[in-house]
């Protein structure tokens, strides 16, 4: 359950960027406090059923798509392998590989 909740909060953060609405402006609509909101993002609170379907409305999106986060699981994944080689790497190798994903960051920016 702990995963579900996690990667539900991560895809209503993904959503509510997308939307332009701040923590604040999301938990107004959905008549709860910001901190609800904010616990409910870091995957330690479940919306109650009746909330998942004010949610997706004021979100404009299908219940469903609350739930569809693969693409945020595969994310988190990659995040577990990279750091479960980096705890083994060299120093050396570990710098290499930081200086590779900040080049890249710039690059794109």
């Amino acid at each position: 359950m702990d995963s579900l909740k996690r990667n539900f909060g991560l895809r209503v953060r993904e959503l509510r960027k997308s939307a332009h609405m701040t923590q604040e402006q999301l938990a107004e609509k959905l008549g709860m406090d910001t901190p609800n909101v904010c616990r409910m993002e870091n995957g330690t609170h479940f919306p109650q059923t009746k909330n998942l379907v004010k949610l997706a409305e004021i979100l404009n999106v299908e219940i469903k798509e609350l739930f569809e986060y693969a693409h945020l699981q595969s994310k988190s994944e990659l995040v577990k392998k990279i750091n479960s080689f980096l705890k083994t790497a060299t120093l050396k190798d570990a710098e290499l590989v930081y200086k590779f994903i900040k080049g890249l960051k710039e690059y794109k920016n």
